[in-house]
Protein backbone atom coordinates (compact mmCIF):
# COMPACT_ATOMS: atom_id res chain seq x y z
CA UNK A 1 0.00 0.00 0.00
CA UNK A 2 2.71 2.31 0.27
CA UNK A 3 3.62 2.02 -3.40
CA UNK A 4 -0.02 3.48 -3.35
CA UNK A 5 1.24 6.94 -1.86
CA UNK A 6 4.01 7.27 -4.31
CA UNK A 7 1.77 5.95 -7.32
CA UNK A 8 -0.66 8.66 -7.03
CA UNK A 9 1.57 11.39 -7.24
CA UNK A 10 4.12 9.80 -9.98
CA UNK A 11 1.47 9.31 -12.41
CA UNK A 12 -0.25 12.47 -12.63
CA UNK A 13 3.25 14.11 -12.82
CA UNK A 14 4.21 11.50 -15.40
CA UNK A 15 1.21 12.24 -17.54
CA UNK A 16 1.49 15.81 -17.13
CA UNK A 17 5.32 15.26 -19.11
CA UNK A 18 3.74 12.87 -21.70
CA UNK A 19 0.58 14.98 -22.33
CA UNK A 20 2.83 18.31 -22.57
CA UNK A 21 5.53 16.18 -25.12
CA UNK A 22 3.08 14.96 -27.51
CA UNK A 23 3.24 17.57 -30.76
CA UNK A 24 0.36 19.71 -31.38
CA UNK A 25 -1.13 17.48 -34.47
CA UNK A 26 -1.59 14.53 -31.97
CA UNK A 27 -3.74 17.21 -29.41
CA UNK A 28 -7.07 15.03 -28.94
CA UNK A 29 -4.50 12.20 -28.32
CA UNK A 30 -2.58 13.89 -25.98
CA UNK A 31 -5.84 14.74 -24.02
CA UNK A 32 -6.89 10.92 -24.01
CA UNK A 33 -3.43 10.35 -22.78
CA UNK A 34 -3.65 12.65 -19.68
CA UNK A 35 -7.04 11.23 -19.10
CA UNK A 36 -6.05 7.86 -18.58
CA UNK A 37 -3.32 8.79 -16.47
CA UNK A 38 -5.92 11.02 -14.59
CA UNK A 39 -8.25 7.50 -14.67
CA UNK A 40 -5.20 5.89 -13.41
CA UNK A 41 -4.47 8.01 -10.22
CA UNK A 42 -8.29 7.22 -9.36
CA UNK A 43 -7.91 3.32 -9.64
CA UNK A 44 -4.41 3.69 -7.20
CA UNK A 45 -6.29 6.37 -4.65
CA UNK A 46 -9.17 3.93 -4.45
CA UNK A 47 -7.66 0.99 -2.57
CA UNK A 48 -5.75 3.25 -0.19
CA UNK A 49 -8.99 2.45 2.34
CA UNK A 50 -8.13 -1.20 2.65
CA UNK A 51 -6.37 -3.08 4.99
CA UNK A 52 -5.89 -2.42 9.10
CA UNK A 53 -7.98 0.58 9.89
CA UNK A 54 -7.70 -0.73 13.45
CA UNK A 55 -8.25 1.86 15.96
CA UNK A 56 -6.41 1.31 19.48
CA UNK A 57 -7.97 3.29 22.45
CA UNK A 58 -6.55 7.25 22.47
CA UNK A 59 -3.83 7.79 25.63
CA UNK A 60 -1.82 10.57 26.23
CA UNK A 61 1.41 8.87 24.96
CA UNK A 62 -0.11 7.73 21.39
CA UNK A 63 -0.12 9.75 18.13
CA UNK A 64 -3.15 12.11 17.40
CA UNK A 65 -2.42 11.42 13.89
CA UNK A 66 -2.11 7.75 12.89
CA UNK A 67 -1.79 7.06 9.30
CA UNK A 68 -3.60 3.74 7.34
CA UNK A 69 -0.58 3.58 5.26
CA UNK A 70 2.49 5.60 5.07
CA UNK A 71 5.95 6.19 3.43
CA UNK A 72 8.91 8.08 5.87
CA UNK A 73 12.04 8.38 3.77
CA UNK A 74 15.01 10.54 4.63
CA UNK A 75 14.54 14.14 2.84
CA UNK A 76 16.69 16.54 3.61
CA UNK A 77 18.49 15.07 5.85
CA UNK A 78 21.00 17.56 7.26
CA UNK A 79 17.96 19.37 8.44
CA UNK A 80 15.93 17.00 9.51
CA UNK A 81 13.59 16.75 6.87
CA UNK A 82 11.71 13.53 6.15
CA UNK A 83 9.86 12.97 2.67
CA UNK A 84 6.79 11.59 5.51
CA UNK A 85 3.43 10.69 2.72
CA UNK A 86 0.88 9.26 4.74
CA UNK A 87 -3.30 8.72 4.79
CA UNK A 88 -6.08 8.59 7.32
CA UNK A 89 -9.61 9.31 7.67
CA UNK A 90 -9.42 12.86 7.40
CA UNK A 91 -7.49 12.91 4.01
CA UNK A 92 -8.93 9.83 2.42
CA UNK A 93 -12.05 11.59 0.84
CA UNK A 94 -10.29 14.42 -0.54
CA UNK A 95 -7.72 11.81 -1.82
CA UNK A 96 -10.38 10.33 -3.42
CA UNK A 97 -12.95 13.81 -4.50
CA UNK A 98 -9.48 15.29 -5.99
CA UNK A 99 -8.63 12.15 -8.00
CA UNK A 100 -12.18 11.77 -9.57
CA UNK A 101 -12.71 15.59 -10.39
CA UNK A 102 -9.33 16.11 -12.07
CA UNK A 103 -10.47 13.10 -14.19
CA UNK A 104 -13.77 14.14 -14.76
CA UNK A 105 -12.06 17.55 -15.88
CA UNK A 106 -9.73 15.81 -18.20
CA UNK A 107 -12.35 13.78 -19.69
CA UNK A 108 -13.87 16.90 -20.49
CA UNK A 109 -12.11 18.05 -22.63
CA UNK A 110 -11.91 15.33 -24.82
CA UNK A 111 -15.17 16.59 -25.90
CA UNK A 112 -14.88 20.70 -25.55
CA UNK A 113 -11.54 22.72 -25.00
CA UNK A 114 -12.18 26.30 -24.43
CA UNK A 115 -10.33 28.78 -26.22
CA UNK A 116 -7.04 30.26 -25.21
CA UNK A 117 -4.62 27.21 -26.08
CA UNK A 118 -4.18 23.77 -27.28
CA UNK A 119 -6.28 21.42 -25.26
CA UNK A 120 -3.38 18.84 -23.97
CA UNK A 121 -1.38 21.79 -22.16
CA UNK A 122 -4.56 22.22 -20.30
CA UNK A 123 -5.11 18.64 -19.63
CA UNK A 124 -1.26 18.41 -19.02
CA UNK A 125 -1.89 21.78 -15.95
CA UNK A 126 -4.70 20.23 -14.41
CA UNK A 127 -2.60 17.21 -13.70
CA UNK A 128 0.45 19.29 -12.13
CA UNK A 129 -2.69 20.68 -10.26
CA UNK A 130 -3.60 16.85 -8.91
CA UNK A 131 -0.02 16.54 -8.03
CA UNK A 132 0.16 19.85 -5.74
CA UNK A 133 -3.58 18.96 -3.85
CA UNK A 134 -2.90 15.39 -3.48
CA UNK A 135 0.72 15.97 -1.81
CA UNK A 136 -0.92 18.75 0.42
CA UNK A 137 -3.18 15.94 1.60
CA UNK A 138 -0.93 13.41 2.15
CA UNK A 139 1.60 15.22 3.26
CA UNK A 140 2.81 14.33 6.89
CA UNK A 141 5.96 16.86 7.04
CA UNK A 142 5.38 20.21 8.07
CA UNK A 143 7.86 21.51 5.07
CA UNK A 144 6.72 18.81 2.43
CA UNK A 145 3.13 20.26 3.02
CA UNK A 146 4.27 23.87 2.44
CA UNK A 147 5.94 22.43 -1.02
CA UNK A 148 2.91 21.06 -2.61
CA UNK A 149 1.04 23.74 -0.99
CA UNK A 150 3.04 26.29 -3.88
CA UNK A 151 2.82 23.50 -6.76
CA UNK A 152 -0.57 24.40 -7.38
CA UNK A 153 -0.31 28.11 -7.44
CA UNK A 154 1.60 28.74 -11.07
CA UNK A 155 -0.95 26.27 -13.13
CA UNK A 156 -3.57 27.39 -11.50
CA UNK A 157 -2.42 30.62 -12.50
CA UNK A 158 -1.86 29.41 -15.91
CA UNK A 159 -5.10 27.67 -16.51
CA UNK A 160 -7.14 30.64 -15.70
CA UNK A 161 -5.01 32.95 -17.78
CA UNK A 162 -4.46 31.04 -20.77
CA UNK A 163 -8.32 29.18 -21.28
CA UNK A 164 -10.34 31.73 -19.27
CA UNK A 165 -13.08 34.84 -20.35
CA UNK A 166 -12.29 38.25 -21.35
CA UNK A 167 -10.94 39.44 -18.09
CA UNK A 168 -9.02 36.58 -17.04
CA UNK A 169 -5.66 38.05 -16.92
CA UNK A 170 -6.52 40.65 -14.22
CA UNK A 171 -8.35 37.61 -12.26
CA UNK A 172 -5.34 35.51 -12.54
CA UNK A 173 -3.17 38.04 -11.17
CA UNK A 174 -5.98 38.74 -8.15
CA UNK A 175 -5.85 34.90 -7.81
CA UNK A 176 -1.93 34.97 -7.85
CA UNK A 177 -1.55 37.81 -6.03
CA UNK A 178 -3.93 36.70 -3.24
CA UNK A 179 -2.24 33.54 -2.74
CA UNK A 180 1.25 34.78 -2.59
CA UNK A 181 -0.08 36.50 0.34
CA UNK A 182 -1.53 33.46 2.29
CA UNK A 183 2.13 31.67 0.99
CA UNK A 184 4.23 34.44 2.65
CA UNK A 185 1.92 33.63 5.88
CA UNK A 186 2.17 30.29 5.57
CA UNK A 187 5.81 30.20 5.15
CA UNK A 188 6.48 32.50 8.00
CA UNK A 189 4.08 30.31 10.25
CA UNK A 190 5.84 26.95 9.07
CA UNK A 191 9.24 28.65 9.93
CA UNK A 192 7.95 29.28 13.54
CA UNK A 193 7.03 26.22 14.45
CA UNK A 194 9.89 24.28 12.74
CA UNK A 195 12.98 26.21 14.32
CA UNK A 196 11.11 26.07 17.77
CA UNK A 197 10.10 22.83 17.93
CA UNK A 198 12.77 21.39 16.52
CA UNK A 199 10.85 19.00 14.17
CA UNK A 200 8.79 19.49 10.99
CA UNK A 201 6.65 16.06 11.60
CA UNK A 202 3.24 16.81 11.73
CA UNK A 203 2.45 13.28 13.60
CA UNK A 204 4.99 14.61 16.27
CA UNK A 205 3.73 18.15 16.60
CA UNK A 206 0.16 17.49 16.92
CA UNK A 207 -1.26 18.46 20.16
CA UNK A 208 1.45 21.57 20.36
CA UNK A 209 4.13 18.88 21.61
CA UNK A 210 7.38 21.68 21.91
CA UNK A 211 5.36 24.72 21.71
CA UNK A 212 4.80 27.52 24.34
CA UNK A 213 1.27 29.14 24.95
CA UNK A 214 2.74 32.24 22.77
CA UNK A 215 4.29 30.28 20.19
CA UNK A 216 1.13 28.49 19.57
CA UNK A 217 -1.01 32.08 19.47
CA UNK A 218 1.53 33.67 17.03
CA UNK A 219 1.59 30.39 14.95
CA UNK A 220 -2.23 29.65 14.92
CA UNK A 221 -2.70 33.31 13.64
CA UNK A 222 -0.37 33.17 10.40
CA UNK A 223 -1.64 29.64 9.85
CA UNK A 224 -5.00 30.27 10.11
CA UNK A 225 -4.96 33.74 7.91
CA UNK A 226 -2.81 31.73 5.24
CA UNK A 227 -5.56 29.25 4.94
CA UNK A 228 -7.96 31.63 5.04
CA UNK A 229 -7.07 33.05 2.09
CA UNK A 230 -6.40 29.86 0.37
CA UNK A 231 -10.09 29.14 1.40
CA UNK A 232 -11.37 31.89 0.83
CA UNK A 233 -13.00 32.76 4.00
CA UNK A 234 -14.40 36.06 4.67
CA UNK A 235 -13.01 38.85 4.03
CA UNK A 236 -10.31 37.16 2.58
CA UNK A 237 -12.72 36.03 0.12
CA UNK A 238 -12.27 38.69 -3.11
CA UNK A 239 -10.05 37.14 -5.42
CA UNK A 240 -12.77 34.38 -5.66
CA UNK A 241 -15.52 35.87 -7.66
CA UNK A 242 -12.75 37.20 -9.98
CA UNK A 243 -10.97 34.19 -10.44
CA UNK A 244 -14.18 31.68 -10.69
CA UNK A 245 -16.30 33.61 -13.39
CA UNK A 246 -12.95 34.26 -15.36
CA UNK A 247 -11.85 30.51 -15.71
CA UNK A 248 -13.11 27.66 -17.93
CA UNK A 249 -15.26 25.40 -16.79
CA UNK A 250 -12.18 22.51 -15.50
CA UNK A 251 -10.69 25.20 -14.28
CA UNK A 252 -13.84 26.78 -11.80
CA UNK A 253 -14.65 23.07 -11.22
CA UNK A 254 -11.23 21.89 -9.69
CA UNK A 255 -10.49 25.95 -8.05
CA UNK A 256 -14.05 25.09 -6.30
CA UNK A 257 -14.36 21.49 -5.88
CA UNK A 258 -10.40 20.86 -4.50
CA UNK A 259 -8.52 23.86 -4.31
CA UNK A 260 -10.56 25.55 -1.85
CA UNK A 261 -10.06 22.50 0.68
CA UNK A 262 -6.68 22.78 0.43
CA UNK A 263 -7.31 25.71 3.26
CA UNK A 264 -9.63 24.02 5.45
CA UNK A 265 -7.85 20.88 5.47
CA UNK A 266 -4.82 22.98 6.48
CA UNK A 267 -6.82 24.51 8.97
CA UNK A 268 -7.97 21.09 11.01
CA UNK A 269 -4.76 19.41 9.99
CA UNK A 270 -2.08 22.01 10.62
CA UNK A 271 -3.37 24.73 12.79
CA UNK A 272 -5.62 23.26 14.83
CA UNK A 273 -3.39 20.61 15.27
CA UNK A 274 -0.30 22.12 15.62
CA UNK A 275 -1.48 25.21 17.66
CA UNK A 276 -4.41 23.83 19.97
CA UNK A 277 -3.65 26.54 22.44
CA UNK A 278 -4.13 29.31 19.72
CA UNK A 279 -7.11 27.88 18.15
CA UNK A 280 -9.53 27.59 21.31
CA UNK A 281 -8.06 31.08 21.92
CA UNK A 282 -8.97 32.17 18.83
CA UNK A 283 -12.42 30.34 18.47
CA UNK A 284 -14.62 32.96 19.39
CA UNK A 285 -12.98 35.54 16.45
CA UNK A 286 -13.45 32.20 13.90
CA UNK A 287 -17.08 31.81 15.08
CA UNK A 288 -17.95 35.43 14.56
CA UNK A 289 -16.06 35.26 10.97
CA UNK A 290 -17.81 32.16 10.00
CA UNK A 291 -21.39 33.69 10.63
CA UNK A 292 -20.22 36.87 8.33
CA UNK A 293 -19.16 34.56 5.82
CA UNK A 294 -22.57 32.88 5.65
CA UNK A 295 -24.60 35.66 6.22
CA UNK A 296 -22.71 38.26 3.77
CA UNK A 297 -22.17 35.29 1.02
CA UNK A 298 -25.87 34.62 1.23
CA UNK A 299 -26.73 38.41 0.90
CA UNK A 300 -24.18 39.31 -1.75
CA UNK A 301 -25.93 36.02 -4.06
CA UNK A 302 -29.56 37.40 -3.16
CA UNK A 303 -28.21 40.66 -5.39
CA UNK A 304 -26.03 38.55 -8.07
CA UNK A 305 -27.12 38.95 -11.62
CA UNK A 306 -24.50 36.42 -13.23
CA UNK A 307 -24.71 32.25 -12.96
CA UNK A 308 -20.71 31.70 -12.37
CA UNK A 309 -20.33 34.68 -9.93
CA UNK A 310 -23.35 33.61 -7.64
CA UNK A 311 -22.32 30.10 -7.81
CA UNK A 312 -18.89 31.78 -6.73
CA UNK A 313 -20.20 33.71 -4.01
CA UNK A 314 -22.06 30.93 -2.69
CA UNK A 315 -18.94 29.34 -1.87
CA UNK A 316 -17.79 31.34 0.64
CA UNK A 317 -21.34 31.15 2.35
CA UNK A 318 -20.45 26.95 2.26
CA UNK A 319 -17.27 27.24 3.08
CA UNK A 320 -18.14 29.44 6.70
CA UNK A 321 -20.99 26.77 7.92
CA UNK A 322 -17.06 24.87 7.72
CA UNK A 323 -15.27 27.25 9.42
CA UNK A 324 -18.14 27.50 12.54
CA UNK A 325 -17.99 23.73 12.51
CA UNK A 326 -13.87 24.11 13.21
CA UNK A 327 -14.18 26.82 15.28
CA UNK A 328 -16.46 24.74 17.86
CA UNK A 329 -13.32 22.67 17.92
CA UNK A 330 -15.80 19.44 18.75
CA UNK A 331 -16.18 16.12 17.73
CA UNK A 332 -19.39 17.32 16.29
CA UNK A 333 -17.78 20.20 14.55
CA UNK A 334 -15.15 19.15 12.69
CA UNK A 335 -17.29 15.74 11.42
CA UNK A 336 -19.36 18.88 9.96
CA UNK A 337 -16.54 20.67 8.28
CA UNK A 338 -15.17 17.51 6.79
CA UNK A 339 -18.28 15.68 5.49
CA UNK A 340 -19.20 19.96 4.54
CA UNK A 341 -16.09 19.98 2.41
CA UNK A 342 -17.03 16.81 0.10
CA UNK A 343 -20.52 17.68 -0.34
CA UNK A 344 -19.20 21.60 -1.42
CA UNK A 345 -16.75 19.93 -3.83
CA UNK A 346 -19.35 17.40 -5.16
CA UNK A 347 -22.13 19.91 -5.66
CA UNK A 348 -20.32 23.13 -6.26
CA UNK A 349 -18.44 21.21 -8.83
CA UNK A 350 -21.41 19.78 -10.48
CA UNK A 351 -23.01 23.12 -10.20
CA UNK A 352 -19.66 24.96 -12.53
CA UNK A 353 -20.20 21.69 -14.89
CA UNK A 354 -23.63 22.96 -15.75
CA UNK A 355 -23.22 26.63 -15.61
CA UNK A 356 -19.76 26.01 -18.14
CA UNK A 357 -22.85 23.75 -20.18
CA UNK A 358 -25.57 26.83 -19.85
CA UNK A 359 -22.75 29.59 -20.99
CA UNK A 360 -21.46 27.77 -23.74
CA UNK A 361 -25.11 27.08 -25.25
CA UNK A 362 -26.56 30.47 -24.68
CA UNK A 363 -22.99 32.61 -24.72
CA UNK A 364 -24.17 34.07 -21.91
CA UNK A 365 -24.31 33.85 -17.86
CA UNK A 366 -26.70 37.07 -17.05
CA UNK A 367 -29.60 35.78 -15.34
CA UNK A 368 -32.23 37.90 -17.23
CA UNK A 369 -31.22 36.94 -20.68
CA UNK A 370 -31.41 32.52 -19.19
CA UNK A 371 -35.31 32.53 -18.83
CA UNK A 372 -36.93 29.77 -19.78
CA UNK A 373 -34.56 27.26 -19.56
CA UNK A 374 -37.06 24.07 -19.08
CA UNK A 375 -39.06 24.25 -22.08
CA UNK A 376 -35.95 24.29 -24.41
CA UNK A 377 -33.77 22.34 -22.42
CA UNK A 378 -35.80 20.50 -19.75
CA UNK A 379 -32.75 17.78 -18.85
CA UNK A 380 -30.32 20.66 -18.45
CA UNK A 381 -32.70 22.31 -16.54
CA UNK A 382 -33.53 19.59 -14.21
CA UNK A 383 -30.10 18.39 -13.58
CA UNK A 384 -29.51 22.30 -12.64
CA UNK A 385 -32.22 22.47 -10.16
CA UNK A 386 -30.67 19.19 -8.63
CA UNK A 387 -27.51 20.64 -7.98
CA UNK A 388 -29.26 23.78 -6.62
CA UNK A 389 -31.22 21.91 -3.82
CA UNK A 390 -28.79 20.07 -2.85
CA UNK A 391 -26.36 23.21 -2.07
CA UNK A 392 -29.18 24.85 -0.14
CA UNK A 393 -29.16 21.88 2.42
CA UNK A 394 -32.47 19.41 1.18
CA UNK A 395 -32.19 16.39 3.65
CA UNK A 396 -31.31 13.73 1.58
CA UNK A 397 -28.29 14.93 -0.53
CA UNK A 398 -24.95 15.99 0.31
CA UNK A 399 -25.31 19.37 1.63
CA UNK A 400 -28.00 19.13 4.09
CA UNK A 401 -25.07 16.83 6.90
CA UNK A 402 -22.26 19.68 7.19
CA UNK A 403 -24.48 22.50 7.31
CA UNK A 404 -27.26 21.16 9.76
CA UNK A 405 -24.50 19.64 12.37
CA UNK A 406 -22.35 22.94 12.37
CA UNK A 407 -25.48 24.35 13.59
CA UNK A 408 -25.66 21.63 16.04
CA UNK A 409 -21.95 21.77 16.96
CA UNK A 410 -22.57 25.75 17.70
CA UNK A 411 -25.34 24.45 19.97
CA UNK A 412 -23.47 22.16 21.82
CA UNK A 413 -21.03 24.34 22.85
CA UNK A 414 -23.54 26.07 24.50
CA UNK A 415 -24.00 29.53 26.32
CA UNK A 416 -25.14 32.76 24.52
CA UNK A 417 -22.64 33.38 22.19
CA UNK A 418 -22.39 30.24 20.73
CA UNK A 419 -26.21 30.00 20.70
CA UNK A 420 -26.55 33.33 18.72
CA UNK A 421 -23.89 32.29 16.40
CA UNK A 422 -25.91 29.16 16.12
CA UNK A 423 -28.98 31.53 15.33
CA UNK A 424 -27.32 33.30 13.01
CA UNK A 425 -25.65 30.64 10.89
CA UNK A 426 -29.28 29.12 10.58
CA UNK A 427 -31.01 32.01 9.06
CA UNK A 428 -27.74 32.41 6.60
CA UNK A 429 -29.07 28.99 5.73
CA UNK A 430 -32.51 29.81 5.22
CA UNK A 431 -31.09 32.87 3.04
CA UNK A 432 -29.46 30.20 0.97
CA UNK A 433 -32.45 28.81 0.07
CA UNK A 434 -33.84 32.05 -0.57
CA UNK A 435 -31.20 33.02 -3.76
CA UNK A 436 -31.00 29.09 -4.74
CA UNK A 437 -34.55 29.46 -5.59
CA UNK A 438 -34.42 32.57 -6.77
CA UNK A 439 -31.85 31.37 -9.27
CA UNK A 440 -33.90 28.61 -10.42
CA UNK A 441 -36.77 31.13 -10.84
CA UNK A 442 -34.98 33.35 -13.29
CA UNK A 443 -33.45 30.54 -15.06
CA UNK A 444 -35.56 27.81 -15.78
CA UNK A 445 -39.15 29.66 -14.97
CA UNK A 446 -40.49 32.16 -17.15
CA UNK A 447 -40.98 32.28 -21.75
CA UNK A 448 -37.98 31.60 -23.02
CA UNK A 449 -35.53 34.22 -24.13
CA UNK A 450 -33.57 34.85 -27.45
CA UNK A 451 -30.74 33.40 -25.66
CA UNK A 452 -32.31 30.26 -24.75
CA UNK A 453 -34.98 29.68 -27.42
CA UNK A 454 -32.46 27.99 -30.04
CA UNK A 455 -31.42 25.51 -26.99
CA UNK A 456 -32.23 21.68 -27.59
CA UNK A 457 -32.60 19.10 -25.50
CA UNK A 458 -30.02 16.90 -26.15
CA UNK A 459 -26.69 16.65 -23.82
CA UNK A 460 -23.86 15.06 -25.09
CA UNK A 461 -22.26 11.70 -24.03
CA UNK A 462 -19.36 13.20 -22.59
CA UNK A 463 -21.14 15.89 -20.51
CA UNK A 464 -23.24 12.83 -19.20
CA UNK A 465 -20.23 11.04 -18.53
CA UNK A 466 -18.94 13.83 -16.34
CA UNK A 467 -22.23 14.91 -14.13
CA UNK A 468 -23.16 11.21 -13.74
CA UNK A 469 -20.87 10.84 -11.04
CA UNK A 470 -21.46 13.73 -8.94
CA UNK A 471 -24.98 13.47 -9.19
CA UNK A 472 -24.56 9.86 -7.94
CA UNK A 473 -22.35 10.83 -5.34
CA UNK A 474 -24.91 13.67 -3.80
CA UNK A 475 -27.36 11.01 -3.75
CA UNK A 476 -24.96 8.88 -2.01
CA UNK A 477 -23.51 10.69 1.21
CA UNK A 478 -26.57 12.48 1.47
CA UNK A 479 -28.36 9.05 2.22
CA UNK A 480 -25.26 7.34 3.70
CA UNK A 481 -23.08 10.32 5.47
CA UNK A 482 -21.79 7.17 7.38
CA UNK A 483 -19.65 6.61 4.13
CA UNK A 484 -17.56 9.79 4.94
CA UNK A 485 -18.00 10.12 8.89
CA UNK A 486 -17.55 7.09 9.70
CA UNK A 487 -13.72 6.61 8.25
CA UNK A 488 -13.52 9.90 9.87
CA UNK A 489 -14.75 9.56 13.18
CA UNK A 490 -12.11 7.75 14.99
CA UNK A 491 -9.36 10.61 13.96
CA UNK A 492 -11.58 13.49 14.79
CA UNK A 493 -11.99 11.74 18.18
CA UNK A 494 -8.47 11.47 18.71
CA UNK A 495 -7.50 14.90 17.69
CA UNK A 496 -10.35 16.19 20.13
CA UNK A 497 -9.15 14.54 23.20
CA UNK A 498 -5.15 15.59 22.22
CA UNK A 499 -6.26 19.51 21.11
CA UNK A 500 -8.88 19.73 24.27
CA UNK A 501 -7.87 21.14 27.71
Amino acid sequence: MTLLLVAVLVLPLLGALLTAALPARADRTARAVGTGFAALTLLAALPMAAGDRTWTAYTPDTPAVRPWHQLDLPWVPGLDLRFHLGVDGISYPLVVLTALLTLLCCGYTLWRVPDGGPGRLLVALLLVVEVGLLGTFLALDLVLFLVFFEVVLLPMYAVIAGWGGTDRRRAARKFALYTLLGSVLLLVGVFTVVTTAGTADLVTLTGGTGLSRGTQLAAFTLLALAFAVKSPLWPLHSWLPDAHTQAPTVGSVVLAGVLLKMGTYGLIRVAVGVAPEGARWAAPVLGVLAVAAILVGSLVCLAQDELKRLIAYSSVGHMGFVLLGVATLTATGLQAALIGNIAHGVITGLLFFLAGAVKDRTGTGLLAELSGLRETAPRLAGLLAFAAVASLGLPGLAGFWGEAFAVVAAVQVGGPFWTTLAVLAAVGGALTAAYLLRLLRRVTHGRPGPAVAPLTAALARTELAAWAPLVLLALVIGLAPGLVLGMAGDPVQALIERVAP
